[in-house]
């Protein structure tokens, strides 16, 4: 068993919570990139050249920090969902200005027309793998009264932070691996039996899984640590593979020849 320092806990800022952060949504992105089609592969390597979904993961979260207004107003609401009532997603409870599922939407009709120029196409891709990964937060899919955990304010090991930075980051960093290492270490647990299993291009089946863990992971005592990290590990580990499993997936469905539909199970 790897022993972890306290020492090795980073040090939390005091700024707005984003979806995995990057480590996270690095290791979505290295785990989908392993079981990419050989189709998906060429359509991936044609839009993005040497770069890779790894870094491809995380562009969307970089570009937040652009001052033009799609980036600072419109893309916002791209990143989660929310679910008011019952355990699935409803688009009525989608802000008019959009959420991720709507931005899912848009960017795979955009990924396959091939009327949609390489920029547009290529933006559409880094959307698409960044949303998935999102969609695996089980904070991402909130109920809408919490603003995805940012206002439930904990401290972690003594720092003051909230439960979404903790399950963006915090749990994630406490590991002391680069993404890429976290990404094998990950990789290497992953049946055949569990590729099969979870490569459904189905959002609602994604969103519906976050929405069962996001209703568990609410601690008793804001003050977390060890019991908390122990407790949750596992399935913040099982969130991330199945995240970069369904990337992969959703991709393999869209460059697939021939297919023109929506995934079966995808709600409108």
């Amino acid at each position: 068993m790897r022993i972890f320092s306290l020492l090795a806990i980073p040090f939390l800022a005091c700024t707005p919570a984003q979806a995995w952060g990057p480590v996270g949504h690095r290791i979505t992105g290295a785990i989908a990139d392993e079981n990419l089609s050989g189709v998906a592969r060429a359509h991936v390597r044609l839009l993005l050249g040497a770069e890779d979904l790894a870094e491809a993961a995380t562009w969307p979260d970089d570009m937040k920090s652009d001052p033009a207004e799609y980036w600072q107003k419109k893309a916002g609401p791209w990143h989660y969902v929310t679910v008011r009532q019952g355990d699935s997603y409803q688009s009525k409870d989608a802000p008019p200005e959009g959420d991720a599922m709507s931005a899912l939407d848009g960017f795979t009709a955009t990924l396959r027309n091939p009327k949609s120029s390489i920029e547009d196409k290529r933006l559409a891709l880094r959307f698409i793998v960044h949303i998935i990964g999102d969609l695996h937060q089980p904070l991402h899919a909130g109920g809408g009264d919490d603003r995805g955990g940012n206002d439930v304010k904990v401290t972690w090991f003594g720092r003051s932070t909230n439960l979404h930075s903790v399950w963006d980051s915090a749990m994630i960093e406490q590991r002391s691996l680069s993404y890429s290492e976290y990404a094998q270490w990950l990789s290497r647990t992953i049946s055949p039996e569990q590729v099969i299993d979870w490569s459904d291009p189905a959002p609602s089946v994604w969103i519906a899984e976050s929405i069962a863990l996001r209703k568990t992971i609410y601690p008793a005592d804001p003050s977390i640590s060890w019991d908390y990290a122990y407790k949750h590990r596992s399935e913040m580990d099982d969130r991330l593979k199945r995240g970069g499993i369904r990337i992969a997936a959703y991709l393999n469905w869209v460059f697939e020849p021939g297919t023109a539909t929506v995934p079966a199970k995808q709600t409108k």
